[in-house]
């Protein structure tokens, strides 16, 4: 264990009884209670000092014991219909996976694209994102290395060597999957968890419903643009390829897909299933008002996805299905749990008066709107690249709420931008699992990286305010 994860471990608890402990009320009871549990949270996510799934049942010990909620309160969190939306999502991507259709797409979308460096690089981050607004960016980070590296050396191996040209390309290849992987995500609901927190939050507290197309409105545009960006930084400004071409790519890709096979059944049977999943989510509102006895929510249509892929069966005479329990060993269970963390972190806030007292404060400012919304898409994109991006709109997103009721803003204005905002860390390797597993290609050096992702990081501020400006008003 390092030495910032041991002083984690104990400066967490050190802190949460100093103020347990303080002889003068700081808010209230309450408040102060849910004060010292959010610290020990914020400290052991930031230092990572235990597993951040384990740091999120935290609220499930200490709020029953503080008495800021009963169990029963707090343990509602942890089953909320959003966790299940995304339980949904995790077994649909288990499905996908299983099966390798995941692999068939992106080999499929890399061969459409041609054989020129640019068109290389452009293939393999659209290939990237596609899977990352369906499965986990970390699955379709590790889904395209391999693919990836064997182009790679095809340069290395040619008759020039590894020239400055060629550096370049792979450099451009292994941050264009890592930067397209975190952008691919925000397009969807189930993209990345992030986006599931704050819907959660939205409809716990607020009872306010973004359903999967409304979602898509917003990010599928803004997460298209952020990845032409991040192409056009990496490609044109900072590694440009002018003038490489290999047609051996090509013969890689025939290769991959002629391992693969022709398409089986299977597989067809779960692209059926994700087909009528995606239809249902877009069309859920046409549906509702055709037949209103139905009631279908984003979560009733995930959660049949998820059965079907248990419950229908390939093959009835040998009892073949996609998927078997056995498979969930794979599924995120600890995102889940973090889910859960999260939304009781923020009804703590809620109900120990933390929030009202944010709206007060931020009412009382002289700020201006414009200026307090710019710093904290700025603050949460920037610390992203330190922290975990779940955890952090986890404890910043009731805040933001707070700040928002006190700007007199409708909430969505402020927490749909810092939402979209962690999940744009193109800096730092350690600030992501996809720029963690392309940095360690060995292929990236880390001054690389930061050169690239603060433009991209600063780009990703001014189109988030932006969205806020001018976008969400319009939508909302």
């Amino acid at each position: 264990m390092n030495l910032s994860r041991k002083i984690g471990l104990f400066t967490g608890p050190i802190i949460f009884f100093i103020i347990i402990l303080l002889p003068n009320v700081l808010i209230s009871e309450n408040a102060d209670a849910v004060i010292a549990v959010a610290l020990w949270m914020v400290i052991w996510w930031v230092t990572e000092a235990v597993s951040i799934s384990v740091t999120a049942l935290l609220p499930l010990l200490l709020f029953p014991i503080l008495k800021v909620m009963p169990i029963g309160d707090v343990g509602a969190n942890y089953g909320s219909p959003i966790v299940f939306l995304f339980f949904g999502g995790f077994v649909m991507a288990l499905a996908l996976e299983k099966v390798n259709l995941h692999k068939r797409i992106a080999l499929n979308i890399i061969r459409l694209m041609g054989t020129t460096a640019n068109k290389v690089v452009l293939g393999f981050m659209i290939a990237t994102a596609v899977l990352s607004m369906w499965i986990s960016n970390t699955a379709s980070t590790v889904v395209m290395l391999p693919i990836a590296m064997s182009v790679i050396n095809l340069l290395i191996e040619d008759e020039d060597g590894f020239t400055k040209r060629d550096r370049n390309f792979a450099l451009s290849v292994m941050l264009g999957i890592a930067f397209s992987a975190n952008a691919g995500g925000i397009a969807t609901v189930i993209g990345t968890p992030p986006n599931s927190v704050l819907i959660g939050l939205l409809e716990n507290e607020y009872n306010i419903e973004i359903s999967f197309l409304k979602w898509m409105i917003i990010g599928l545009p803004f997460s298209l643009i952020m990845i032409s960006i991040c192409y056009l930084v990496l490609v044109k400004a900072f590694f440009p390829t002018q003038g490489l071409k290999f047609k051996a790519s090509k013969t890689i890709i025939h290769e991959e897909l002629y391992k693969l096979g022709p398409t089986s059944g299977k597989e067809k049977m779960v692209l059926t299933i994700f087909g009528v999943t995606i239809f249902l989510w877009v069309f859920r509102t046409l549906i509702n008002s055709i037949f209103p006895s139905l009631g279908l929510t984003d979560t009733l249509i995930s959660m049949f996805a998820a059965i079907a892929l248990f419950t229908f069966p390939f093959s009835l005479k040998n009892g073949d299905f996609i998927l078997e329990w056995k498979d969930t060993q794979k599924l995120a269970w600890g995102i889940l749990i973090l889910f859960g963390g999260g939304l009781s972190l923020a009804k703590g806030m809620s109900v120990s008066g933390i929030v009202d007292l944010v709206a007060e404060v931020i009412g009382q400012s002289d700020l201006s709107i414009l200026l307090t919304a710019s710093l904290l898409i700025l603050l949460m994109l920037f610390m992203t690249e330190l922290m975990s991006n779940v955890a952090l709109v986890a404890v910043l997103a009731p805040v933001v709420a707070g700040i928002a009721i006190g700007l007199g803003l409708p909430i969505t204005y402020l927490l749909i931008p810092i939402t979209i905002a962690s999940s744009c860390a193109f800096m730092l390797p350690m600030a992501t699992p996809p720029n963690a597993i392309v940095f360690a290609s060995g292929y990236i050096k880390v001054h690389e990286m930061a050169r690239a992702g603060i433009i991209l990081n600063l780009i990703a501020v001014f189109l988030l305010i932006g969205l806020f400006q001018f976008v969400l008003p319009w939508l909302f």
